[in-house]
């Protein structure tokens, strides 16, 4: 199979599984925020740290509110993290894919970009926003069930999902990072009792919560959601299932040796990190550490399957001319 078209599976899958973690980091944030005292709410300025976006966002000016961070989040066209760019760039690779995708898949994709922009104002509403972004989550794991019931197990399939578990595991890592950041053990006694509604809002913002609940069977705590979101290995969007995956995934592929050695390496640094013992500063350089392994990833991937020195900065125009980028880079380096 031609390297543009694994390449162009490959970020698909990733799109759509941004476009996919950033609605549900949206709503979960407004619900976090109703939930915690006056006065301490972390606001909407650490969606911006997630996404990776902090220098774009501040060099136009903005004020960090709600009505500014989601309109960058969801409608910025200039974003490329946001919702209306992920969607804009899936449904680019999907259209030059019509041949290797199943047509369910492209009408899915299709009609819903059609439908998301006619809607898109109804972002900046409170009211109709959450039943907003909860269809965005829905269509992309609709797409998702399309394509593991109806696509052939081939090398298509195969970078899928290489796209997708890598994207997990990018965006579970800064979400364990900026959220722990941000939560309030250290600002008095008085808080102690939403230490746990904070810890809670990390996994329902990976739509974790019950899972959790039912593998762990005890009360939230740090200790164990960071066990649970960086090291378990039944949770699909855990950060070393995700690396399994990849993996597993890779190995059928020809000349995958060195990329199967820089996931051993990232499996290995997960499995070795004394996270009982963390405080947030260590906290924060394990996660650093850990996104320059998916890095490496990423790129080892690039560099053998894709015929580009680096696939994290390859902004070449897409194969039929439109102008408009075939793939844009990974978030914004810290």
């Amino acid at each position: 199979m031609l390297s543009r078209v694994v390449e162009n599976v490959y970020w698909l899958a990733r799109y759509l599984e941004r476009a996919e973690d950033t609605a549900r980091l949206i709503s979960v944030n407004a619900i976090l925020l109703l939930d915690l005292p006056h006065g301490y709410a972390p606001g909407w300025q650490p969606l911006i740290d997630i996404t990776g976006s902090r220098a774009l966002f501040d060099a136009r000016s903005r004020r960090a509110d709600e009505s500014e961070v989601v309109q960058f989040l969801v409608a910025d066209l200039d974003n490329p993290n946001s919702l209306v760019s992920s969607l804009n760039m899936a449904r680019e690779n999907a259209r030059t894919l019509r041949d290797v995708l199943p047509t369910d898949a492209w009408e899915v994709l299709h009609q819903f970009y059609l439908e998301f922009n006619e809607e898109l104002p109804a972002a900046s509403s409170r009211r109709a926003r959450f039943n907003f972004l909860k269809r965005v989550v829905l269509t992309s794991q609709t797409l998702s069930g399309v394509l593991d019931g109806t696509m052939n197990r081939n090398d298509a399939y195969t970078f899928a999902m290489l796209g997708r578990n890598l994207e997990r595991a990018d965006m579970t890592s800064r979400i364990v990072d900026v959220r722990s950041a941000q939560l309030l053990t250290a600002a008095g006694p008085e808080l102690g009792p939403f230490d746990a509604i904070q810890w809670m809002s990390v996994l329902k913002s990976l739509s974790g919560y019950e899972m959790y609940r039912l593998s762990r069977r005890a009360n939230v705590s740090r200790r164990d959601v960071l066990e649970f979101v960086l090291r378990d290995q039944q949770f699909p969007r855990a950060c070393l299932s995700c690396l399994l995956a990849l993996a597993r995934d890779l190995r059928p592929l020809p000349r995958s040796a060195e990329v199967l050695g820089v996931v051993a390496g990232a499996c290995e640094f997960l499995a070795q990190a004394p996270l009982e013992r963390l405080d947030q500063r260590e906290l924060h350089e394990l996660i650093d550490r850990l996104q320059l392994h998916l890095n490496g990833v990423h790129n080892r991937i690039a560099a053998t399957y894709f015929g580009s020195r680096d696939g994290a900065s390859d902004e070449s125009p897409s194969p039929e001319g439109t102008g408009v980028p075939r793939t844009l880079p990974l978030f914004a380096a810290r």
